[in-house]
């Protein structure tokens, strides 16, 4: 096995299924015995710091967070969430899960906020020590399904995010990701169609995620 482990990072737009897929592949990894741990941002597992920071992004339903200040604090709960817990087991050789990660906040901040894709990740390559994911599980679907998902769930929590308007917010979060993989940041990046049937979508994304894991020596 090898001595460091391997960091998968699952992205796309609210309502895309991504945490469902996160969790699917988790429990197939750990079904087969091998090192795997999940987390998510912003905030990270049993992380009181980034936490307390993930409170102020989300929930303040009723307050302007000022962009650069928004970008900032993504950067800092990613800090310390990766200083605490992906690096340590990364270089414990673990398989770590996170229910998104920088690319999000290329998405959000640098491309959505207009803040620059470039100028966002040099915010954040100061944060996360150089740890990038390995591969990026992408889910995509069309801004008009994933807020009908967000809405019609009513297990979801609706965050400050989720309440801007389709066409100021998620439209653009859509075309963000796109346009991650028109770019640099787009090699790492896995793209799987999060419309079809969950359980296909499911499937579609373990296929990907067990293949890459195999050829990096975890599965013999």
């Amino acid at each position: 096995m090898n001595k460091k482990g391997i960091f998968i990072s699952f992205e796309g737009p609210d309502g895309s299924g991504k945490t469902s897929v996160a969790k699917y592949i988790f429990q197939k990894i750990n079904d087969l015995n091998l090192p795997v741990v999940e987390t998510r941002e912003p905030g990270g597992k049993n992380n009181l710091i980034a936490e307390d920071i993930r409170d102020i992004l989300l929930n303040h339903l009723d307050y302007k967070i000022d962009y650069r200040a928004e970008a900032l604090l993504f950067a800092a709960s990613r800090a310390q969430h990766v200083s605490d817990f992906i690096l340590p087991n990364l270089n414990k050789g673990n398989i770590v899960l996170c229910d998104r990660y920088i690319h999000s906040s290329l998405v959000y901040q640098g491309y959505v906020r207009g803040l620059g894709i470039n100028e966002v990740f040099e915010i954040n390559k100061f944060a996360i020590q150089n740890t990038m994911p390995d591969i990026v599980v992408l889910l995509m679907v069309r801004p008009e399904v994933g807020i009908n998902r967000i809405f019609s769930n009513p297990n979801r929590d609706v965050n400050r995010l989720d309440k801007e308007s389709i066409n100021s917010l998620h439209q653009k979060v859509y075309h963000g990701y796109k346009k991650l993989l028109e770019n640099d940041f787009g090699k790492q990046i896995i793209v799987i169609d999060a419309e079809l049937p969950e359980d296909e979508v499911k499937e579609n994304a373990w296929k990907e995620v067990y293949s890459f894991i195999k050829n990096n020596g975890y599965i013999k």
